[in-house]
């Protein structure tokens, strides 16, 4: 998998939820823009301090958890 050094999480920071390079912008938040169907250039002109990598990551970031699975352990 390709490097997501650009995706961080820090409980003093939106939550906890993975953000992109320690900014108050989530993955969540670019990849709902995605889905609702703006661009990657739009996203930038919103976010001027953001970077095409940064967008790319947060969609591979999401991809990435979307093929997590959850496993369920038996109660001890």
């Amino acid at each position: 998998m390709a490097t997501l050094d650009r995706i961080t999480q820090d409980p003093a920071v939106m939550g906890g939820k993975p953000c992109i390079r320690g900014l108050r912008v989530t993955v969540g938040a670019i990849v709902g823009q995605i889905g609702a169907g703006r661009n990657v250039q739009d996203i930038l002109g919103d976010y001027p301090y953001l970077e095409q990598e940064d967008v790319a990551q947060a969609l591979r970031y999401a991809a990435w958890r979307a093929e997590e699975r959850e496993v369920r352990l038996a109660a001890a």
